[in-house]
């Protein structure tokens, strides 16, 4: 029996939250630009944060919190992958884990290949670490978005160190198949470099894609491989500091294990108790229902754009809750977002800081009630009207999703 969709709380609720969706701006303003949803959390996950409150859970995180075991279950269940409990660590979140591995696989200066258009703390991540960004952009071939391996390979054959992957990617949504990631394994491996993989968006992949965690692509991907992962999106638990670091063989486990240790420290107490929840089976019918709510808000967008923005260029993203969507066709600049701010009263993530790709788009997140949606997406359609737009025309909306299946 399918799980119905999870229901968004009212947005009378969701404005007494101090967090940076509803704090950014005023209450005239419709947030949809950082990756923070709408939903009431997972019953275990509060069941558990009240529990810690109630008897004043709130020191120091253990050394070991039990958070390995947990992963690897949730893991099993979800992808029939069961990484080795003595392989996993922790720390205070994805982009604290992806530094200090860059720091630890790189030295200064050594060229670090990222595949734009991508979460732009991907590009100040590589710098702290003491890197250098090298772009290589995701190939577009008018249907879906992949990894060119043949630039990641030329950028490797040139001396680049390290790739910094987006797996599921953010903002296109794009799952990587398991061919492209073993491809990718075996080019590190045979230019002895790395593959760092931020998979936090995976739990949130949509039938009929698969999710491949790239320490299971390939031998080589062991060899090569770090990844570094949380419940903090899917689940909604940003502000609670706690991810984990995987690796596949002995000798990747110990450039981890070498990390300072501090590096654990900085996992929180109730970020480990909330991940904790999140990965347990208690919380996956909650997450059924997530992905049951988020696809029907994936499929209404197309319809809406179709409707108000039909020179929108707008792909149904295979995973997550972020929608990449070109708006170039209107004329509103280069960066549309502050323009469609100030005017249509719609906060969405600006198009360009995920890279010169990004000129023209806009990112919308869509963990949302349906019906903020679709005032969203009214309020932008005005404007195109406003400025005398064509907004009768065909629609430029291309629907992967109906792509895939028929494949």
């Amino acid at each position: 029996m399918s799980v119905p969709p999870l229901q968004a709380l009212p947005l009378e609720l969701l404005r007494q939250r101090s967090s940076t969706k509803w704090r950014s701006y005023g209450d005239d303003v419709i947030p949809m630009f950082v990756a923070e949803t709408d939903f009431a959390l997972a019953p275990a996950i509060t069941a558990a944060l009240q529990r810690a409150v109630e008897i004043g859970d709130t020191g120091y995180t253990p050394p070991r919190p039990g958070i390995d075991l947990d992963f690897a279950d949730y893991a099993e269940r979800l992808w029939g992958w069961r990484p080795d409990t003595a392989r996993i660590r922790w720390t205070g979140d994805v982009m604290m884990g992806v530094v200090e591995v860059l720091r630890a696989v790189t030295a200064p200066g050594d060229r670090v290949v990222v595949t734009p258009p991508v979460y732009p703390p991907f590009y100040d991540t590589v710098e702290e670490a003491g890197a250098v960004v090298e772009r290589v952009p995701l190939v577009d071939d008018g249907e879906r978005w992949s990894l060119d391996l043949d630039g990641i390979e030329r950028a490797l054959a040139d001396g680049a160190r390290s790739v910094l992957l987006c797996n599921p990617h953010n903002p296109t949504g794009t799952v990587h198949s398991r061919e492209s990631l073993a491809a990718l394994a075996r080019l590190a491996h045979r230019y002895g470099a790395t593959v760092v993989s931020d998979e936090i968006h995976a739990p949130l992949t949509h039938a009929p894609a698969v999710f491949t965690p790239f320490l299971d692509a390939a031998p080589e991907a062991a060899a090569v491989g770090y990844t570094v992962t949380s419940a903090s999106k899917t689940y909604n638990l940003a502000g609670l500091k706690c991810a984990v670091i995987v690796t596949g063989s002995e000798e990747t486990a110990a450039v981890v294990r070498a990390l300072p240790w501090e590096v654990e420290w900085r996992a929180g107490l109730f970020g480990v108790i909330a991940n904790r929840a999140a990965f347990a089976p208690d919380s996956d019918e909650w997450l059924e229902g997530l992905l049951a709510a988020l696809d029907h808000n994936r499929r209404l967008l197309a319809d809406l754009l179709a409707e108000h923005l039909p020179l929108a260029r707008y792909r149904t993203p295979d995973a997550g809750f972020l929608a990449w969507v070109d708006v170039s066709a209107y004329g509103w600049g280069d960066n549309p977002a502050p323009f469609i701010r100030r005017e249509a009263k719609v906060a969405l993530h600006h198009g360009p800081l995920f890279g010169e790709e990004g000129v023209g788009h806009v990112r919308i997140n869509v963990g949302c009630d349906p019906e903020v949606l679709r005032d969203a997406v009214e309020r932008i359609g005005r404007l195109a009207v406003a400025a005398g737009a064509d907004a009768g025309g065909s629609p430029i909306v291309e629907r992967s999703l109906v792509a895939s299946e028929d494949r």
